[in-house]
């Protein structure tokens, strides 16, 4: 597979398990779960854009300009970036033969992001410590991210044919 060929299928694939998660997300809305709003991650690297890294609760922090569509960007940028690392760890063999296992693997892996990064930078604290129900919200995010990995496979399989 030559390489524009190899990024573009890594696009799709992110694209595409970022569409299974968001599909996820839609669902645990309707059922009453509350979910991340992507305007408050665009909120947060519009404020990192200027070096401001960390804050108390970024819902009180300044909006910035066009911070919804920002935060979706991202959101897909970085699964993108996610469905790359799969590759990367896995080599362009999976490409053509995609399993579960380490698609699932590496969806699972990346919950590290908003545990470690995007939850204590956005002031919720590490594991969403500072939350009312941390435990929860940490399962929560576990799940969403088991369900990316779903997609994962799912976005190379579709791919694969």
């Amino acid at each position: 597979m030559e390489a524009l060929a190899v990024i573009l299928h890594i696009v799709l694939i992110g694209a595409g398990a970022t569409v299974v998660m968001d599909a996820w997300l839609i669902v645990l809305k309707r059922m009453g779960v509350k979910t991340l709003d992507f305007a408050l991650v665009g909120r947060w690297v519009g404020h990192l854009a200027r070096g401001r890294v960390a804050h108390a609760a970024i819902a009180k922090a300044s909006p910035v300009a066009g911070e919804r569509l920002l935060g979706w960007a991202t959101h897909y940028a970085v699964g993108v970036g996610f469905a790359a690392l799969l590759v990367g760890l896995n080599g362009l063999r999976w490409l053509d033969s995609p399993t579960l296992l380490p698609a699932l693997a590496v969806g699972v892996a990346t919950v590290a992001a908003p545990l470690f990064v995007m939850q204590p930078a956005m002031g919720a604290g590490f594991a969403a410590s500072k939350t009312p129900t941390p435990v929860r919200n940490c399962l929560r995010s576990l799940a969403n991210h088991a369900v990316f990995g779903l997609g994962l496979y799912l976005a190379a399989r579709l791919l694969a044919f």
